[in-house]
């Protein structure tokens, strides 16, 4: 079950990226994380800048409104998302 928690600006959840995938895709759970293929290596955080510009088009939100709050440096990181609720949210997830 993925962890997702509601905040009064948006929505934090888990995600597990696996950088330098043949395509950009939501692939389903990990554990309680979301778990995301990214074309980008894991170099200079482009993974970390593709994860934010995926999440943000899966979410219909700008990309600023996208942060990374740790594990900016490894595959398992906690996101941010503003002026997104839990529903647009697992609805967006496909859960």
């Amino acid at each position: 079950m993925l962890f997702i928690k509601e905040k009064e600006d948006g929505v934090v959840f888990k995600v597990r990226v696996q950088p330098r995938a043949s395509m950009n895709k939501l692939v389903g759970l990990h554990g309680d994380a979301l778990k995301i293929r990214l074309t980008a290596p894991p170099v200079e955080g482009e993974a970390n800048e593709a994860c934010r510009t995926f999440l943000a088009g899966l979410l219909s939100v700008a990309r600023s409104q996208v942060s990374i709050t740790s594990g900016s440096t490894g595959r398992n990181k906690t996101i941010k998302v503003t002026g997104v609720d839990m529903e647009k949210a697992k609805k967006a997830f496909g859960l």
